[in-house]
């Protein structure tokens, strides 16, 4: 009888242990829902396990174990294994059969999750910021994985491995609510990025106009604050490096690094450190030396020595630099009050975002972003330094300048022809002012030009082209016109043999010419731009049809086939895709007539073909 009262208490005492997560319900009024509480896992430090060899969820072995630590989050920290998620979910009838897994931290190495089918076979999507970004089956910031998902009881497996934190935020969402919640997420992304561009081209034009060296670290601060965080959200490998796996599986502790090599030297110039602290000073200058010695680790060290080296780094000197700013506050140093709210509000980020990688506190909204907030307020505060400073070398020049006066009061008889000599001189410099500044003017249009148009041809680049032919788009989408956008992507034929026959200085005339006659053919309001190379785009807007986009197309090879001043031949290849009824985006239409121009190729070319449609023999 004691025996089993023993055998009763043990059993109740790891009853939890033993205890299997209950299945994930999805039903028709499931928008989304976290599947952490719902997550087991397997620890695979040899990376043996494959989805063939996982044990059962039912394994004796107790090899499964819950997901979710202590604080709610599935979180582990820098760890080299290789885990393995299991996640059972319960369809009801009513449910829809389409289904968005997101495991929202874009920065993970790699993810593979494998789907069950009818067939009681698994299909497999993988995903992650070593792969290239068209490698993902859902084109999305965060690893997105679509599945179909039957009535019924279901086992999905997820394998992640990832020499930066191993943080694994799943979440279940429905299509639709996915989509709104983007909306959403989006907007507010948008604003922080816009803010910080905004800060970095205002402060590039101020250090243009006053050439101190505060404000151009300032700009290269934002810029990596700018790099580490779209690595971070993701932006980076969907829009800047898609297909560059290799710099954005190291661009966060990479644009991190950079983010603190600038932060110091702009920190030692505007709290002028070097004169007023020197032995701080040179502790900055160590920080900084630490910073770029992360920033080149990638090559030689392994990643996550990188990762946790720049989030313990980032700790420490957001730390200390409070500390500086504190001392030079109480030193009154002109604008270290904002300064030092600026590096608080970073510093709180970085603890609490460099606490969250290395597992130790809560993963969720607030921590993931954490370093987004506090670096929002930073740029701010830094902004609201600089015009500090800026108005008080103002005041101080004021006053220099009323003392100057004051003195020459008592001398006003006798320096009336300096004074008139002053005024002349302060006309001429007031004239020389605004010769700088229309200087300046004529500087940024041209700036802003150069960066909007190809440099050989001066036809519009592929920037230009996409914001003209996103607008183009989203007007006649707004409006509900009837009448079409059109793209036409032109690849030279035979420009090759040209270059490498005659050189380059032949290829540039060659393509010089070939500028000429698009503009030739095409109408002011059309958009013609080189994307690189011999490729070329015409954007047609507001054309009622097919017919004018053939009719365009056919004058253009027939053009372009006409030989060129010096002897050379060459001819057009023209792939032409169409707004049709169903809303379609920039890049979708781009891809569209890319895929024809290939087929022109194929058919012979010096042609057009227009995409989805049979292809046309239009040979000159």
């Amino acid at each position: 009888m004691l025996r089993q009262l023993i055998l009763v208490l043990l059993v109740c005492c790891h009853a939890n242990a033993w205890a299997q997560p209950a299945a994930l319900r999805l039903d028709v009024a499931t928008h989304s829902v976290s599947a952490a509480p719902f997550l087991q896992y397997i620890e695979d430090a040899q990376h043996q396990l494959t989805i063939a060899t996982l044990p059962a969820l039912t394994d004796q072995s107790r090899r499964w174990q819950p997901a979710m630590n202590e604080s709610s989050s599935v979180n582990f920290g820098y760890s080299p294994s290789t885990y393995w998620f299991a996640l059972t979910v319960d369809v009801t009838p009513d449910a829809p059969a389409k289904w968005l897994l997101e495991i929202a931290f874009a920065s993970l190495d790699q993810a593979q999750v494998y789907v069950p089918q009818t067939d009681g076979q698994y299909s497999m999507q993988l995903a992650g910021d070593i792969y290239p970004f068209e490698a993902r089956h859902y084109a999305h910031r965060n690893l997105l994985f679509p599945m179909s998902l039957s009535p019924g009881q279901h086992t999905i497996y997820i394998k992640v491995r990832s020499q930066g934190s191993v943080t694994v935020p799943v979440s279940l969402w429905q299509v639709e609510a996915k989509h709104n919640d983007d909306q959403y997420t989006y907007s507010l992304l948008s604003l922080y990025y816009g803010a910080l561009l905004a800060l970095f081209f205002y402060n590039f034009l101020i250090y243009l106009s006053t050439r101190e060296s505060v404000f151009l670290f300032y700009v290269a601060f934002v810029g990596s604050m700018i790099i580490a965080q779209a690595s971070l959200n993701g932006f980076g490998n969907q829009f800047l490096w898609p297909n560059w796996p290799a710099w954005g599986n190291v661009a966060l502790p990479c644009g991190m690094a950079a983010t603190g090599f600038f932060g110091a030297f702009f920190s030692r110039h505007f709290l002028n450190t070097r004169a007023k602290f020197p032995r701080l000073d040179r502790v900055i200058l160590a920080f900084a030396v630490l910073f770029l010695l992360i920033f080149c680790s990638p090559i030689l060290l392994p990643y996550h020595v990188s990762a946790i080296s720049v989030s313990i780094a980032g700790i420490f000197f957001s730390l200390f630099i409070t500390l500086v700013a504190i001392g030079s506050y109480l030193d009154k140093n002109p604008g270290a009050f904002y300064f030092l709210l600026a590096w608080g509000a970073v510093l709180a980020g970085v603890v609490i975002l460099g606490l969250r990688n290395l597992g130790w506190v809560e993963t969720n909204a607030f921590t993931i972003y954490s370093m987004q907030i506090g670096s929002a307020i930073e740029m701010l505060m830094l902004s609201f330094a600089l015009a500090d400073r800026i108005n008080i070398m103002r005041k101080e020049k004021e006053q220099a300048q009323r003392d100057t006066l004051n003195a020459k009061q008592d001398l006003v008889d006798t320096l009336i022809k300096s004074e008139q000599e002053l005024e002349e001189r302060v006309v001429l410099r007031t004239k020389e002012i605004e010769a700088v500044n229309t200087q300046l003017r004529h500087k940024e249009r041209e700036l802003r030009y150069m960066a909007l148009h190809d440099a050989l041809t001066g036809l519009a680049n592929r920037t230009l082209m996409n914001d003209t032919l996103k607008r183009a788009i989203s007007r006649r989408e707004r409006d509900k016109s009837k009448v079409k956008v059109a793209v036409l992507l032109i690849d030279l034929d035979g420009f090759k043999e040209v270059n490498d026959s005659y050189g380059h200085a032949a290829g540039d005339l060659v393509l010089q010419v070939v500028a000429a006659r698009l503009r030739k053919i095409t109408r002011v309001s059309d958009v013609t731009a080189r994307l690189g190379g011999d490729e070329f785009v015409v954007v047609l807007e507001d054309i009622h049809g097919v017919e004018d986009a053939i009719r365009i197309s056919e004058k253009l090879v027939h053009e372009l086939a006409r030989p060129v001043e010096g002897g050379f031949h060459v001819s057009a290849s023209i792939g032409i895709a169409l707004t049709g009824c169903e809303p379609i985006t920039a890049d979708q239409l781009i891809k569209m007539a890319d895929q024809a121009m290939y087929q022109a190729k194929l058919l012979g070319r010096n042609r057009w073909v227009i995409a989805g449609d049979e292809p046309c023999d239009s040979t000159i």
